[in-house]
């Protein structure tokens, strides 16, 4: 199984309302050297994120992932997601495609529809296409990947006839992933087309989720697909520290404001309790928090829960960390974790 870690480019949190340039030059800073130090420790990828907001610096992830290529050689480097509903497919190939040649073939994309909305007004976008956006821009993107010249038409874009698309990749296919928050039409979609699904687990408990990995395999098979092109990642949140108490209790705080915050703007209502943090860390839970050994074996079960995974990526900076706690937590994983998985 391979093993990384997912994450998004925030603004430092004590800072993420007054932030000057600095602060935010300093968290992209920070964040380049956990990359470097997540090759170091053996991790296999690197997944970054996409927002429009304020306290995000990855308005232009594969920008950043840019930067974390020239500092690396081992390390994928994967967008983890690529919000293609309010993005030019074309856009998004030609600076993916340059990503993968700047890295020598570690690049790759995690297609997704995204969980905030802020891009669709932002580039001139209504929501409510939510869907059709981002079905008609994931099939002219993997028409992009599929051929250097192209002549296409759909409703949401100006046509393209027998048009040359450039650079082409270092890869043969370049890997493009769906990201998926837990909807059946959305497995389906992945089934239908072949593609490797990224499964994003942040609630509840991991084993529920089983009936969708199911149905992604099953239209896959359908549809004309063989099992190794079927392939399922996981992103959960998590973090691990020396001691199980010390990992729940250092994550706790920062993950409990930030989900607040989110249920607040959504209308969810209340903050979110230890109690409640405590029942999705708990054995059957889907955060996977705690010492070494914990994360080792609750990986195990989830890869056994789903029927087998390719690859799980943990996230981390939900929870307001300093850097000094993600660089041990980055070694832990690499040094202590894998080697307990690969035993």
């Amino acid at each position: 199984m391979k093993l990384g870690i997912d994450s998004f480019a925030a603004v430092p949190y004590d800072t993420a309302v007054t932030s000057t340039p600095q602060d935010c030059a300093q968290a992209l800073e920070y964040l380049l050297d956990r990359i470097v130090a997540m090759e170091e420790a053996g991790l296999d990828t690197f997944g970054l994120g996409e927002h429009h907001r304020k306290e995000y610096l990855d308005a232009s992830p594969l920008t950043i992932l840019a930067a974390a290529a020239a500092r690396t050689s081992k390390i994928r480097l994967l967008s983890a997601v690529t919000v293609l509903s309010a993005a030019d497919p074309v856009r998004v190939y030609q600076q993916l495609a340059t990503l993968d040649l700047l890295s020598k073939g570690r690049a790759g994309l995690v297609a997704g529809r995204g969980s905030f909305s802020e891009a669709f007004p932002l580039f001139g976008l209504n929501f409510q296409d939510y869907d059709a956006l981002y079905e008609e821009k994931l099939e002219l993107l993997l028409a992009l990947r599929d051929n250097e010249t192209l002549t296409w038409e759909g409703r949401f874009r100006s046509a393209l006839t027998h048009q040359a698309v450039y650079p082409r990749p270092y890869q043969s296919p370049i890997p493009i992933y769906v990201g998926v928050g837990g909807t059946p039409q959305s497995v389906v979609r992945a089934g239908k087309l072949g593609l490797p699904l990224m499964l994003a687990i942040i609630g509840g408990e991991t084993h529920r989720f089983r009936p969708l990995v199911d149905l992604y395999k099953e239209t896959g098979l359908k549809h004309g697909f063989n099992e190794d092109q079927l392939t399922v990642s996981v992103h959960s949140l998590g973090y691990v520290a020396p001691h199980g108490d010390q990992a729940r209790d250092e994550f706790f705080p920062g993950y409990a404001k930030t989900f607040s915050r989110i249920g607040q703007e959504r209308g969810w209502g209340g903050g979110v309790t230890r109690a409640q943090f405590d029942a999705v860390t708990h054995d059957m839970g889907a955060l996977i928090v705690g010492d070494p050994q914990e994360v080792a074996d609750k990986i195990s079960r989830h890869s056994e829960a789903l029927g087998g995974i390719e690859e799980m990526r943990l996230h981390m900076n939900v929870a307001e960390l300093s850097q000094e706690q993600y660089l041990q937590s980055i070694h832990l994983l690499g040094k202590e974790v894998r080697p307990l998985l690969d035993q």
